[in-house]
């Protein structure tokens, strides 16, 4: 973050969702709105009752159905994360992660001081179902499965029909709970995407949503989908932390909802997105060398790139920042066991930056890919 923030820096590393597309005039109507007519939008309250309904709205938009009652308002998704996890993890239990995955769930886990036990993920299908069938039987018993389903962080890989259906049948034979990250659901650049693990169970699957990617982070707003006998339990949890949500937030959003223009929003995020996205990948063709690889996401926000196995991507974003003035972010992040298989990666964020400045990152990322291929020893007959 240190180096991907130095002023004069072109940075494609961070998961930002683009400023311009914030919806800023109908949040700031929205909260005139509020402050001239409702003084218990700055007060102590409750869950926002309004907006649990709307969130059901928008969780039908996945094609979920669920009841008010099932939705639990926190701040962040990560909040909601983090709670989970001290409502579903023992100390010390062992849980299951990717080996390549977002490196919130992992300081989550870390708090329970939590065994962590890898399964691997196809490019193009997603997480290793057979190896977490294989932990299954042999004995293991998490105390939860993560699980990204659309525009997988870091990775991009959105999980396929039939891992979903496994997935959920073995979280019922097992009982496994399952935590559904859907942070980037809502975004994706074609078809609409298969609806998620919670459209098909709604016991074990703990389903994860957040405003962040689709109004704005600073709203400080997500929620999770849970069983409702869950909820007092979830609310000590919660009250200990942080005793309320930003409530004048969640009002704001409500008022916002209640407009009807999170449809036309999203439709315009998701435009503008896919034509970014479009342009990184082009922008890869033009001015990537032979060798490196990189997949083409459906959804989500990243495109995961993988060099030569001999490169080290830390020590290539370090040079990349002193000689190009571009940042990235360096794929060891992510990976959530040790042995450097992750090392030769990195992940690109084409969200948060106009076409134009994709192509000229991506240009300048491209000069030092080609420098530092060209200046390392070759390797001989034999080796790795």
């Amino acid at each position: 973050m240190e180096l991907a923030t130095r002023p004069g820096v072109l940075s494609l590393a961070v998961g930002l969702p683009a400023a311009d597309l914030f919806p800023r005039a109908a949040l700031a109507e929205a909260a005139a709105r509020l402050l001239a007519t409702d003084s218990g939008c700055l007060q102590y309250s409750p869950p926002l009752q309004p907006l649990q309904a709307q969130i059901v709205e928008l969780m039908a938009m996945r094609g979920v159905r669920i009841r008010p009652e099932q939705v639990f308002v926190t701040t962040g998704s990560q909040q909601a994360m983090d709670l989970l996890c001290r409502l579903l993890v023992d100390p010390g239990a062992p849980v299951v992660l990717e080996e390549t995955i977002y490196d919130g769930i992992q300081l989550a886990v870390r708090s329970r001081q939590a065994e962590v036990l890898t399964v691997s993920t196809d490019p193009e299908t997603g997480i290793d179902v057979d190896q977490v069938e294989t932990l299954l039987a042999r004995g293991a018993r998490p105390g939860l499965l993560y699980v990204i389903t659309e525009g997988h962080n870091p990775l991009g890989v959105s999980l396929s029909v039939e891992k979903r259906h496994r997935l959920v049948d073995l979280a019922r034979t097992h009982e496994l709970p399952i935590l559904e990250d859907d942070a980037y659901g809502f975004l994706y650049y074609g078809d609409e995407p298969e609806p998620p693990l919670r459209a098909l169970d709604d016991q074990w699957v703990f389903y994860l949503g957040s405003f962040s990617k689709i109004l704005a982070p600073a709203l400080r707003a997500g929620w999770a989908v849970i069983p409702e006998e869950l909820a007092p339990r979830l609310s000590m949890l919660k009250h200990a932390a942080d005793l309320d949500t930003p409530s004048f937030s969640f009002h704001a959003i409500s008022a916002y909802l209640e407009t009807g223009s999170m449809p036309r929003h999203l439709a315009q995020i998701r435009a503008e997105y896919r034509l970014r996205r479009d342009a990184m990948l082009s922008a890869l063709e033009e001015h990537f060398p032979a060798g490196v690889r990189w997949n083409r996401p459906s959804s989500g926000m990243f495109i995961w790139v993988e060099l030569p196995r001999e490169m080290d991507a830390t020590a290539l974003l370090r040079t990349a920042v002193e000689t190009e003035q571009v940042a990235f972010s360096p794929g060891g992040v992510f990976a959530s066991r040790p042995g450097g298989h992750a090392n030769h990666c990195l992940r690109l964020s084409f969200a948060n930056s106009p076409p134009e400045r994709i192509e000229e990152g991506i240009r300048r990322l491209g000069r030092v890919l080609r420098v530092t291929l060209s200046s390392a020893p070759e390797r001989g007959p034999g080796s790795p």
